[in-house]
Parts: C-alpha cells; sequence; structure tokens
C-alpha cells in the first residue's frame, strides 16, 4: 500500500459532513481534513442506466450529497460513489458470497477501472467530478478466491474487492486513493473550490 502523505488544511470554520459509512473513505478523508462527522446518506440508489459510467457515478454522489445537505444546511457536505467498470458492465457491491466469487473470476488476470465521484456542497457552491483509475489483477487461483471471500473483506465492495487487500492486483495507472473509494487529490481540490468565496 503506498503511503500517503497527511495534507490537512483548514480552509475556514466550518462544519463538514462524509456522507458515507465507509470506514476506508472516513480514514482518508482524515488525511485533509482535521474535523468532520460522519452522516451515511440512507436513500435507495437509484441507477439510471443510460448514463455513462462517469455520469452514473456523478449522479449518485449527487445524490447521496443532497440527501444529507438536505438536513444539514449550514455544513459542507461531501457525498460520493465508486463503480467498477469490466467491459461493457457496471459491477456493484456482490450480493453474497457466491456473487463475489463470480465476480473475482472474471476480473483475474483482467483489465478494469475504478471511477469515483465527489460531490462537496454547502449554501454557497455545489461541485462533482470524478477521478478514473485502470486496474489489472493478477491470475487468481480458485482456491485464492475462496480464502478470500470467506474472510468478508469483498462482501461491502464495489467490484468485490479492496485494493488494499493483498494478492489481487498486479498493477494500477492512476490514483491509488481513488480506487479505495476517496480520490483525495480531487476531494481537496472540490474543497478549496466551495470555499473560495
Amino acid at each position: 500500500m503506498p503511503s500517503i502523505k497527511r495534507t490537512a488544511f483548514k480552509i475556514r470554520h466550518m462544519k463538514y459532513i462524509l456522507a458515507s459509512a465507509s470506514p476506508r473513505r472516513r480514514e482518508l478523508l482524515s488525511h485533509i481534513l482535521k474535523e468532520f462527522e460522519v452522516i451515511p446518506a440512507k436513500g435507495e440508489e437509484k441507477v439510471n442506466l443510460s448514463l455513462f459510467p462517469e455520469q452514473m457515478a456523478c449522479s449518485l454522489a449527487e445524490s447521496k450529497c443532497d440527501e444529507v445537505f438536505k438536513n444539514n444546511p449550514s455544513a459542507t457536505v461531501i457525498g460520493c460513489d465508486t463503480i467498477v467498470v469490466f467491459g461493457q458492465e457496471i459491477l456493484g457491491k456482490p450480493k453474497d458470497r457466491d456473487d463475489a466469487f463470480a465476480t473475482l473470476k472474471r476480473l483475474s488476470g483482467k483489465t478494469h477501472y475504478v471511477i469515483t465521484a465527489v460531490c462537496v456542497q454547502n449554501k454557497y457552491k455545489k461541485v462533482t467530478d470524478y477521478d478514473k483509475t485502470e486496474v489489472k489483477f493478477n491470475i487468481l487461483s480458485d482456491d485464492f478466491i475462496k480464502i478470500y471471500v470467506d474472510s468478508g473483506s469483498p462482501l461491502d465492495k464495489a467490484g468485490s474487492y479492496g485494493i488494499q487487500d493483498g494478492g489481487l492486483v498486479k498493477e494500477y495507472f492512476g490514483n491509488y486513493t481513488n480506487v479505495v473509494g476517496l480520490p483525495l487529490p480531487l476531494t481537496k481540490q472540490l474543497l478549496e473550490k466551495v470555499n473560495d468565496l
């Protein structure tokens, strides 16, 4: 796992909220914000399959951000969504262990893309953008996949894996934190934009 340089900065005295329950996103955000609350969006994800993957991720991130901001209008809210694109297919979180096994079997030795969209909103501005990373898997044996699935780690992750889990990824081209679920350079840039008043 690459080392992540802490670049905490203070834009202005304001309440920040992460609209995600992901412990990985919480950990990543702590590298650029000293203080923030976690209030996960609870609404059902409505996926518009007619959109391009990048548009879909942005739409879902905005929806999550909007939901939490509506109840916290004095705060700066950060919403995000990560999707995995394999060929022409969007790979979401697995339905169960069998689904996770089948997904990892398909990704074995192949290349896919991870897109994470970030929406940042306060009472002054709302901005949304995305990052995209190319990821190539190692060739995974059935035994390796079974052990990994049995660990439970893939079950809450888009694409049924976490890049931080060892033995899966051969190489990647792009931002590591984007694959984990919160692209730090992009998030920092968006936070600066909404607070540049």
